[in-house]
């Protein structure tokens, strides 16, 4: 439910884009984002800085291709937030010995600390790569190419990441012990 919630604007901002035009829908991208934070508000619940910080990108470009009538503003928006992403991930592991992955999955995973280390910079890579090949679609492609990519195309690399980095954490993860039991048995 709590995936729903978080890409319900995107939703919003595709059908919007589909039935109407970028402007429109980086309105209701403006809209549902704030609809997100007054969903915390009413629900007295601290709202994560992660939309606060998302609310805020999508306001200020949002609100510039509105004013403008101009989409680079919007397409700007996507490559800013994963070069941020990108950033907060190398600047907190090598200036602040913050390894944020680690902070978000550490309690229920547990990895050597060499691990914890390359999966932060693999996701950082990621991250970078998905600037960039936002800003190149952006600009090498029609709008209607850029604005599947944003919805789907990033949707699905991240998905697709996310699975590449079980399937490689795979020997780290703790086994079962009944499946310990049966290869002890067998040995």
């Amino acid at each position: 439910m709590h995936a729903i919630f978080e890409y319900l604007p995107l939703v919003i901002f595709f059908v919007f884009y589909k039935f109407g035009d970028l402007y429109w829908a980086t309105g209701s991208l403006i809209v549902t984002s704030a609809l997100q934070i007054l969903y915390y508000v009413i629900k007295k619940q601290p709202i994560p800085k992660r939309n606060w910080i998302f609310f805020a990108l999508i306001a200020v470009f949002g609100g510039l291709t509105i004013f403008f009538q101009d989409d680079a503003f919007i397409k700007w928006k996507v490559t800013i937030i994963n070069a941020l992403f990108a950033i907060v991930l190398v600047v907190s592991q090598s200036f602040f010995n913050k390894n944020l992955i680690k902070e978000l999955m550490g309690e229920s995973l547990p990895l050597p600390e060499n691990i914890w280390t390359k999966l932060n910079l693999a996701w950082a890579i990621f991250f970078m790569v998905c600037a960039i090949l936002n800003i190149y679609i952006a600009y090498n492609f029609p709008l209607e190419t850029w604005v599947n990519f944003k919805v789907f195309g990033l949707m699905g690399l991240t998905f697709t990441f996310a699975i590449l980095t079980v399937f490689a954490l795979y020997k780290y993860l703790p086994q079962d012990n009944d499946e310990n039991k049966a290869n002890e048995e067998n040995n």
